[in-house]
């Protein structure tokens, strides 16, 4: 069930170097939210178009899954913003990937060299019970 998430993560650790990688995860409610933001240009180009991502060093991407206490995919609705240092508002669209049974959420956006960006996601589950997940991250250019 785990393995294809697993897989993913691996492609993301392989890519982005342990040193760097690190995967978060938030339980919020009987929900455990992993989520992992970084830039495109940390994706080799073969795996960024089997997944439809434009890769640039000005663009990201938010990869989000939610398990349920047993450790199985939960399918959610979910939105979100990203706020800068500055304020300026960016909403997130997302798009549902599934692989066998894993189920995940990508959203991709632009981002400045050195920003302070905060998130805020909204997610609900299948009790109907919104859970908003925030998180800030500073990101960097590859200069690749």
């Amino acid at each position: 069930m785990k393995l294809n998430k697993l897989r993913w993560v691996s492609v993301l650790i392989a890519l982005w170097g342990q040193d760097t990688f690190a995967e978060q995860m938030a339980q919020l409610g009987p929900w455990n939210v992993h989520y992992v933001v970084l830039g495109t240009t940390f994706l080799t180009p073969e795996v960024a178009s089997g997944y439809g991502i434009a890769r640039g060093r000005d663009r990201a991407l938010m990869n989000i899954s939610v398990l349920d206490s047993a450790g199985s995919p939960v399918q959610v609705d979910i939105s979100g913003t990203m706020i800068n240092l500055l304020s300026q508002r960016e909403p997130l669209s997302f798009r549902e990937v599934r692989e066998g049974p894993a189920i995940y959420y990508l959203a991709e956006f632009k981002y400045t060299d050195r920003d302070v960006l905060r998130f805020v996601v909204t997610l609900i589950p299948p009790d109907g019970t919104p859970q908003q997940l925030t998180f800030q991250q500073k990101m960097y250019w590859d200069d690749q």
